[in-house]
């Protein structure tokens, strides 16, 4: 007889300091409540999530394994021992949907191949939220993550977006560390052609949330204060 397997929650997380309320279903509140396992990228930020979801026990009965960038491979498939006995686990990433540009997909490719249940949750994503308000093409787009740190190797990347935008109106979209957002944007309002629209989603789901579109030429006019916040930049026509 085959052993009934446990059940991996892929739970979305705020993206920013919001009411949890505002954001995040009931549905998923009532599920991370009765959770008492879970697979984090940050331990302290997960806390905090668990905090505002109101979950109704003390830290110290719940067990947490953390999964990041920095977890090596042969680690990974042990973190699923709880499944393979039949308790269920849930999934928090730093912030947004897990397994998103998150090193979530990793696990669950394994609970695949293991035949795991995943049952994924609704929830914020912030490369979907800024492609939807930014005005750009949502039936074509592409999602980079980071841009290549050299400069030459920067502005060649930024040149194939932009060919792909003019040629295919595929909207690019991409992200960068939170202390170097000022300076990829005027990076990108310098190389893009004059007429390129370049979008700048800040803060997504927060009280402090700004999205705007504009053209290459009107941005290098005035850089705004984005560094230290979470952004997500986009090109399109």
């Amino acid at each position: 007889m085959e052993k009934i397997k446990g059940t991996l929650f892929l739970i979305p997380t705020l993206l920013g300091d919001s009411p949890i309320e505002n954001v995040i279903p009931t549905y998923n509140i009532e599920i991370v409540r009765n959770l008492n396992i879970f697979i984090v990228e940050e331990l302290k930020s997960a806390r905090h999530f668990l905090k505002k979801a109101g979950y109704p026990r003390p830290f110290d009965s719940a067990e947490f394994s953390v999964l990041n960038e920095h977890t090596p491979s042969t680690e990974i498939s042990e973190l699923l021992n709880p499944l393979r006995n039949g308790l269920s686990v849930g999934l928090l990433s730093e912030a947004g949907l897990p397994c998103v540009a998150d090193p979530g997909a990793s696990l669950v490719s394994i609970c695949h191949l293991e035949k795991i249940k995943v049952i994924p949750l609704s929830g914020p994503s912030s490369l979907f939220l800024a492609l939807m308000a930014s005005g750009f093409n949502g039936q074509q787009f592409v999602f980079h993550g980071y841009l290549p740190i050299e400069p030459k190797d920067k502005i060649r990347k930024i040149k194939d977006m932009e060919t792909s935008v003019l040629k295919n109106k595929q909207t690019q979209i991409f992200i960068e560390a939170p202390y170097r957002n000022k300076k990829l944007l005027q990076f990108l309002a310098e190389t893009c052609r004059p007429d390129t629209l370049i979008c700048v989603a800040s803060m997504i789901t927060t009280t402090e949330e700004s999205i705007t579109t504009l053209p290459a030429f009107v941005w290098r006019k005035k850089i705004p204060e984005i560094d230290k916040k979470p952004v997500v930049f986009l090109i399109g026509i």
